[in-house]
């Protein structure tokens, strides 16, 4: 009951936020969304490094100079795009360890996040667009999402401390975003995340294709591995 009330208020709040702007602002909000697809699609097509805010234009029928009233430069659309696509991810972890705080929870939301939308992946975790540099709002997005498999990981067991990684990461700790972690549990969640992006890449660009095998039992078996859960000897049924 006080879900659904929370929701109705949520719904009603955006509602009255919605009718409070001008019908220019939400003409505003159309085109750029509209903006933002077929940046997508051109993404999809061509790559990010290929976006053209002049080819956008001519899609929706406007001159140059008119779409750069909605997006300044190519960078700022980039940004935009960027920053949806760490939203949407952040979101999903923060759902998912709302229902199980859990690594192996984290890494099949993280699959299926990514095998929605693979050119929306690329864009954050793929080659970097030349000359582009993300602001740091969007850094600070990307932190919450490790921030949310951190937690993941401190409350598990880490096996293991003071290896060369962990005397580096404790005093090389920014990209944790001031996570009070201890050391092996930054070194453990950093080769979670490392490792499972490694497969995620090569699933998502094709490289797995021609070898006969199934990814999604590839990556099962990385994450077992990562949690201490792979076997580290002779099958064990044939054992005794």
């Amino acid at each position: 009951m006080e879900e659904s009330e929370e929701a109705s208020s949520r719904g009603d709040g955006e509602a009255s936020s919605r009718s409070a702007r001008t019908p220019r602002e939400r003409y505003r909000l159309q085109v750029r969304a509209e903006v933002k697809e077929h940046a997508r699609e051109q993404i999809a097509a061509a790559g990010a490094s290929a976006l053209s805010l002049n080819a956008i234009a001519r899609q929706m029928g406007m001159s140059g100079p008119a779409l750069y009233r909605y997006f300044s430069s190519r960078d700022e659309l980039i940004t935009e795009l960027v920053r949806d696509a760490y939203r949407s991810l952040a979101d999903t972890f923060v759902r998912t360890a709302g229902q199980e705080p859990d690594p192996t929870a984290l890494a099949h939301a993280l699959r299926e996040w990514a095998l929605q939308d693979p050119h929306r992946y690329f864009l954050v975790y793929g080659t970097p667009v030349p000359g582009y540099h993300a602001p740091d709002d969007v850094t600070v997005i990307a932190t919450e999402i490790m921030a949310v498999l951190l937690d993941a990981w401190t409350a598990r067991p880490v096996p293991g401390a003071g290896t060369a990684l962990d005397a580096h990461l404790q005093e090389h700790r920014r990209w944790a975003g001031g996570h009070p972690a201890p050391a092996a549990v930054l070194r453990r969640a950093l080769a979670f995340w490392t490792r499972l992006h490694g497969v995620l890449s090569l699933e998502l660009a094709g490289h797995f294709n021609g070898m006969g095998l199934d990814p999604a039992l590839l990556y099962a078996s990385e994450v077992d591995e990562l949690l201490g859960r792979g076997s580290t000897g002779p099958d064990r049924t044939s054992e005794g």
